[in-house]
């Protein structure tokens, strides 16, 4: 790109809005220190390179980039006669890394007053050292209120988390329980219909035949048929008859217990023709309660497997004991995270889950990315929640080039445009006051835009809200610095604007 370094003339210098009130002696300074350029349309400067010069357009038209991803993304664009970009923090000296945070082009010939960044600094100090100390503390004091926030809404969702898994964990533990004292109970009465049957009038070809039965019996319950409830009861009934006829004593109370077993009728007649018919009342009772230890023994293997698979999904939510950076399936992350949320996401919020499963594994930081996918997920029934808690909540994988799109979609109210341009700006909720810190689409789009390389979206109409999360399919040359947690201070702020 061409320049040309032109001459200074204080009194256009003195002409534009951010020297308006300086003294001549100051503007003599100005230009003394600095220079007047004129760039050809092209690129200014590009961001990460060092800050080394405070620019201020005196004529032309100034476009401001950000990197996402791997694309460069427009964030301002204005001819407005002053403007200022560039080293805008060099009064921070080295406390700050001192790089541009965005990069600038020019579309057509543009003159800019260009100052270096330690005469900015130089001049700040000297001639505004109350506003100096001011902005630093408005600086430093917007980054630790954005820690601190940032790590309440760690807090918080951990919280919700905590209370999601303990309601998700409570429910088969009390199954469990209450499956043990019932065990406790029927082992009990198996044990006394055991010593009646022993004292009976019973030869020991029918114990053995007892026990032989018993031993059919538990397998075949093992074995049991999932039955429509018409079914089951048609079956009952027809089991309750069978009994009844066969002098069988209370007969519908064994009935639903046999039907949920897989026995049948014909399983009945080979057990009447099997033994005496004054052993047949005994032999239903002792199969009764057999069959009872069997469904008691199974909803405990449930129940304990269930809590099983919720510690597992905690593990993989969580990322215990795993590498911070490697590659992984997303498909994981994205069920650990709904598992983990299920208690908040309720009843009334459908989930489909729409996977492309032959999607390859990506590089990544799973254990921040969970955190993206809880934030959005949030985020998500909440918006629904605020239409009266109905609505479908779409998780969708699919590729896109180069990039695996990770996409939410809710059918709640929609983003309205006019904020929509705000929702990623640290400290801005929608959510009422008390339950939201307006900091879980910021650090969301942090950790994958700086961390990840990736690119955060969001397309809304009313019933159709879609945050789209696209992450490299490979690893960029330079992994980005782990050191940056979310929530916490990073070197990329959120764009500068041209003041």
């Amino acid at each position: 790109m061409s320049t040309q370094v032109m001459p200074c003339d204080p009194h256009e210098i003195g002409s534009l809005f951010l020297f308006e009130k300086l003294s001549a002696e100051q503007l003599g300074r100005l230009c003394a220190e600095g220079r007047v350029e004129r760039f050809g349309p092209g690129p200014v400067y590009t961001e990460g390179d060092p800050a080394t010069c405070f620019y201020v357009m005196i004529e032309g038209t100034v476009v401001l980039y950000r990197r996402v991803g791997g694309d460069d993304v427009e964030v301002s664009r204005t001819s407005q006669r002053g403007v200022y970009a560039g080293a805008m923090q060099a009064y921070l000296g080295d406390r700050v890394p001192q790089a541009y945070t965005n990069s600038m082009r020019v579309t057509e010939s543009t003159r800019f007053f260009v100052l270096p960044a330690q005469s900015f600094a130089d001049v700040m100090r000297e001639w505004f050292p109350m506003a100096a100390h001011l902005l630093e503390g408005l600086f430093f004091g917007s980054k630790n209120t954005q820690r601190a926030v940032g790590q309440r809404e760690r807090l918080l969702a951990l919280g919700s988390l905590s209370a999601g898994l303990t309601h998700e964990l409570n429910n088969p533990a009390a199954a469990a329980v209450r499956a043990t004292a019932a065990l406790r109970e029927r082992v009990g009465k198996m044990r006394h219909k055991l010593a009646v049957i022993a004292q009976g009038p019973y030869s020991r070809e029918a114990l053995a035949e007892l026990i032989e039965i018993q031993e059919r019996t538990a397998e075949r319950v093992a074995k049991a048929p999932v039955l429509s409830p018409l079914e089951a009861s048609d079956r009952e009934d027809a089991l309750t008859d069978w009994l009844d006829d066969h002098g069988i004593t209370e007969g519908w109370r064994v009935a639903p217990t046999f039907v949920q077993a897989g026995l049948d009728i014909d399983w009945l007649e080979q057990v009447a023709a099997t033994v005496a018919e004054d052993v047949l009342p005994g032999a239903i009772g002792w199969l009764n309660y057999t069959v009872e230890t069997e469904l008691l023994m199974d909803e405990i293997d449930d129940s304990t497997t269930r809590i099983s698979h919720l510690v597992d999904a905690a593990k993989q939510y969580a990322q215990l004991d795993r590498a911070p950076h490697r590659d992984v399936d997303v498909h994981e992350l994205l069920d650990s995270t709904l598992l983990m949320l299920s208690g908040k996401i309720g009843p009334r919020v459908q989930v489909v889950k729409d996977y492309d499963r032959s999607l390859p594994d990506v590089p990544a930081y799973p254990a921040e990315l969970n955190q993206v996918w809880t934030n959005l997920i949030d985020n998500a029934v909440a918006a629904i929640g605020s239409t009266g808690g109905d609505g479908t909540l779409t998780v969708r994988t699919a590729r896109e080039g180069d990039r695996l799109l990770v996409e939410f979609r809710d059918t709640g109210p929609g983003v309205p445009e006019g904020i929509r341009s705000r929702i990623f700006d640290p400290f801005f909720t929608t959510k009422p006051v008390g339950e939201g810190t307006g900091l879980g689409l910021d650090i969301s789009w942090r950790i994958v835009v700086n961390k990840h390389h990736g690119s955060l979206q969001v397309e809304s109409v009313p019933g159709d809200t879609r945050f789209q999360v696209l992450l490299p399919l490979t690893a960029p040359e330079t992994e980005p610095a782990p050191e940056t947690a979310p929530g916490t201070d990073s070197d990329s702020e959120t764009a500068e604007e041209p003041a």
